[in-house]
């Protein structure tokens, strides 16, 4: 559904059993929980942050030392700098560092199994 769309449509109430709203404490919880999992089991983690787009807002990317990652959607850069503060891992800005070769390997082999 389109943002525009979002303005224009009524809401219906959230059915039981359904994952929270996204601005809820409840999935900003949810979202610390899974970051700091990929963060305890794997081996040399470190945060990117990715800026807005068009149609996406501000994400944290996790990559681990292998090139597994995990993206997820934060506030904003100040967020996404205070859970990586928060996790003890090294943050970038992948406009300045643009994304690791670990990554696109990783990507790579997950696509040819």
């Amino acid at each position: 559904m389109s943002r525009l769309s979002q303005l224009f449509t009524r809401r219906s109430a959230q059915p039981a059993g359904s994952p929270a709203p996204e601005g809820s404490g409840a999935r900003r919880r949810e979202t610390q929980e899974h970051l700091a999992e990929f963060t305890r089991t794997r081996a040399s983690v470190e945060a990117y942050i990715e800026p807005p787009s068009v149609d996406q807002p501000t994400t944290i990317l996790l990559i681990a030392a292998d090139g597994e990652w995990t993206r997820r959607r934060v506030p904003d850069a100040v967020a996404a700098r205070k859970i990586a503060a928060e996790l003890a891992i090294p943050v970038y800005d992948v406009n300045f560092t643009g994304y690791p070769q670990r990554m696109r390997d990783w990507n790579s082999a997950q696509r040819k199994r």
